[in-house]
């Protein structure tokens, strides 16, 4: 609705059309300047109740960003993370995600919006010329943008519409309560369980491949046997996290060659027990070179001495690969004799 189609005596007295005037082209200025067009006033500006109705519709968008921002964190805390529903024409999609994206999405477009139709509704929408100035910052230039400032503060109507002022700063407070939930999903804290394994005093070590416990008979000399604490089951919901903290290699060396004290000391006539686990990023060790003592990691080439403490002697890795202290027990199988002494596994923030 333009100004021209509103009733006469809604009219201000008077218009603004100066800056709508015509330059005319001459010899030192061959382009005629055609100025900005005559400014129209919206309907706002002549009726208070149309003004009324665009502050509601302002504010009805922040308050639905509100309530979208509140779905969002309610749905974050109340829907399974596998839980999945079929939404067309996309099929299957996780639930979480499906509605973490939609409630997120409208809260931001609403304040969007909500914005948007503020500044064409209610704001100031007189086009002004500023003439080239200079680049330095003159007294005056930085007196009239301090003017500029409060007069935009008082053509926002801020103070006067209290209704849209409070629900624009609920929805801009509670947003960011968004990002703030989502830390959540950078996990629990490890506490402890990272210096922790399901070896303890008195598991059997059981043999990876036929689920047996392992007797010294079982392991000869320059051999290579992987192993498992006993009790862990490969169909446990949570084998694999354990396993990858547990994994065991055996290997047996005449204990003669064993040069590290320790080691000799938490071995069983010249079987060791090391965690399979490269100290670099975590990948599993299986290469074994008989006569070096030396194992090698396949994936960046890590390679310890399993002879002095399984010290690194070549690659990546930043620390020796820690040694499980094990025995026999009285029916003569091997036996772990505690847990590792040290966090199995890449060095991380909690090592000490």
């Amino acid at each position: 609705m333009s100004s021209q189609d509103m009733p006469e005596e809604n009219l201000p007295a008077e218009q603004d059309t100066t800056h709508g005037a015509v330059g005319v082209a001459d010899e030192k200025h061959p382009f005629a300047d055609p100025g900005l067009p005559p400014h129209e006033l919206r309907v706002q500006d002549i009726d208070e109740r149309a003004a009324k109705r665009s502050e509601r519709a302002v504010s009805l968008l922040f308050t639905v960003s509100m309530l979208a921002t509140i779905g969002f964190i309610a749905a974050f805390v109340s829907i399974p993370v596998d839980k999945s529903v079929y939404i067309f024409p996309f099929g299957h999609v996780s639930a979480l995600n499906f509605a973490l994206g939609t409630t997120l999405g409208v809260a931001l477009f609403t304040i969007g919006a909500g914005a948007v139709h503020w500044a064409r509704t209610l704001m100031s929408d007189h086009e002004l010329v500023q003439e080239r100035h200079p680049v330095e910052a003159s007294p005056e230039l930085r007196e009239t943008i301090h003017e500029e400032w409060r007069q935009g503060s008082r053509e926002s109507q801020l103070g006067r519409r209290k209704l849209l002022r409070n629900t624009m700063l609920g929805a801009l407070t509670l947003v960011p309560l968004t990002g703030v939930v989502l830390l959540r999903d950078l996990g629990p804290l490890p506490g402890t369980k990272l210096r922790h394994t399901l070896w303890s005093k008195g598991k059997l070590l059981v043999n990876m491949n036929t689920h047996e416990p392992l007797r010294p008979s079982d392991i000869a000399v320059g051999s290579l046997t992987f192993a498992k604490p006993e009790g862990l089951d490969e169909h446990a919901e949570d084998f694999n996290n354990e396993i990858a903290k547990a994994a065991l290699m055996i290997v047996r060396l005449q204990p003669g060659d064993i040069k590290d004290k320790r080691e000799l000391e938490w071995s069983h006539e010249g079987i060791v027990a090391y965690s399979k686990i490269c100290t670099h990023v975590g990948c599993p060790i299986s290469l074994y070179e008989q006569q070096t003592h030396h194992v090698l990691c396949p994936c960046h080439q890590s390679t310890f001495d399993l002879s002095d403490g399984a010290r690194v002697i070549f690659g990546p890795a930043g620390h020796a690969l820690p040694q499980l202290r094990i025995g026999v027990n009285d029916e003569g199988y091997l036996e772990a004799l505690g847990d590792f002494e040290e966090p199995v596994g890449p060095a991380f923030w909690e090592r000490g």
